[in-house]
């Protein structure tokens, strides 16, 4: 026989059950680092719909004087990552620029929470997309991106610009690192877990 790679089952032992799937979104302003965030954490090479920024979007799209950004996500992210044998976690990056508002209802459907991405320097940018989760009922975390290892505001003095109840988690992470997403990314799915369980008790 030859060797798969694969352990062999003992004889009488029933199958794995497949991971249960969960949708959960990534979401926020331009140019905050959602295409990075999918990326640093995707166990399969990320699906992204990147486009070169051309003139046309002078005045329309501003990444903030600090940002290389050329490209810019026009329909959606795509990634995922196996949490364990028994979950596995699917990750849509929202489109940042407000003309592309119309597919966050379709994006979020099905959704069972959302992490919003935040550059702390262009706190404006981030308030749609607290508004839109806020109006969907969704679970979300607020994850502050520290741009270079660093932040503009402390966090207390971001929840408060950003007006968020304290029932809401604010986390700082770095989009680049891999571990530092996947623990923003853990925080958002307790919460979904936790409304899930909630809801199901009522």
């Amino acid at each position: 026989m030859p060797d798969t790679g694969f352990a062999a089952r003992p004889a009488g032992e029933s199958p794995a059950a497949p991971p249960i799937p969960v949708k959960l979104l990534v979401a926020g302003g331009f140019g905050v680092g959602k295409t990075t965030t999918v990326g640093a954490i995707s166990e399969i090479a990320p699906l992204t719909t990147e486009a070169e920024m051309t003139s046309a979007a002078l005045g329309l799209d501003d990444p903030g004087v600090r940002s290389a950004k050329t490209t810019t996500t026009v329909a959606m992210d795509f990634g995922c990552v196996t949490i364990d044998r028994s979950l596995k976690l699917y990750l849509f990056g929202t489109p940042g620029q407000a003309r592309f508002g119309f597919m966050w209802d379709d994006l979020a459907r099905g959704a069972l929470g959302a992490l919003v991405v935040v550059d702390s320097a262009r706190l404006d940018d981030c308030y749609p997309a607290i508004d839109f989760f806020e109006r969907a009922g969704l679970p979300f975390v607020v994850g502050v991106n520290a741009f270079n290892g660093r932040v503009a505001h402390d966090l207390t003095a971001i929840r408060w610009a950003l007006a968020i109840g304290d029932h809401v988690p604010l986390v700082q992470f770095d989009a680049r690192d891999r571990l530092s997403v996947r623990d923003a990314l853990l925080v958002v799915l307790d919460r979904a877990l936790d409304r899930a369980t909630r809801e199901r008790e009522t």
